[in-house]
């Protein structure tokens, strides 16, 4: 294997075949000691997260793929906490996208002159670029396209992909009677098709139950019962 790239809470390798693995770390990102799914840094290691995490993203996809949404999964090994997943290709350096169902996070940081902290949101989606020395800084449709990083076109299958898939997860989490807040997705071209990539696990989600947020390994625990 060769590694391609050494991130926050996983690394990728290229495998003989083309194809790619990501191995799961047990960093979460964070600051000072507490969790938080949009931030740039690794704020603490929780010991287990790296399954708990791909338990929940083996979950995800598999519901995701059960209806025909497209993603670069391809299968995982929980012991060895990897994924195995088809090669993508970024936008610009990478973008990441929330679709947000309650006013929580940044979203509260930037907009609180007007909104209340756990407003409902409409399946509000923002994009962000992938650059931590700008804090990953929010970006609109317009400009993307001005800045040949994402067509308008391909922009609105983004937006559409992100509110499908966010809407199967906030429906997979209900059954538990487990609310999502927001969520972050990643998504790349495979073959000129956008595709959803990365993860989807408690590390880049807010999810409550009964008013109160739930931890990233409590929501594996919970989800997997």
């Amino acid at each position: 294997m060769k590694l391609i790239y050494e991130g926050k809470t996983k690394n990728v390798y290229e495998l003989a075949d083309g194809n790619y693995m990501l191995k799961f770390k047990d960093d979460v990102t964070g600051e000072d000691g507490v969790f938080d799914p949009g931030a740039n840094t690794v704020g603490l290691t929780i010991e287990g997260a790296g399954k708990a995490g791909l338990k929940l993203t083996k979950m995800f996809f598999e519901a995701l793929q059960e209806k025909g949404i497209p993603t670069h999964y391809i299968d995982a090994n929980i012991e060895d906490a990897t994924m195995t997943v088809r090669p993508a290709t970024f936008f610009g350096e990478g973008l990441e996208v929330i679709c947000r169902y309650r006013a929580v996070g940044s979203f509260l940081r930037r907009y609180g002159k007007y909104a209340e902290e756990g407003q409902p949101l409409d399946a509000f989606v923002e994009v962000t670029l992938k650059d931590d020395e700008r804090q990953d800084p929010p970006i609109s449709a317009d400009a993307l396209a001005m800045l040949n990083i994402l067509s308008r076109d391909e922009y609105e299958v983004l937006k559409d992909l992100t509110q499908k898939i966010a809407s199967v997860i906030k429906e997979e989490l209900a059954k538990k009677g487990i609310e999502l807040y927001d969520i972050k997705l990643e998504f790349g071209r495979i073959k000129g098709q956008i595709v959803l990539i990365d993860e989807i696990s408690g590390g880049n989600m807010r999810a409550y139950k009964d008013g109160k947020y739930i931890e990233p390994l409590e929501l594996e625990r919970l989800m997997l019962l």
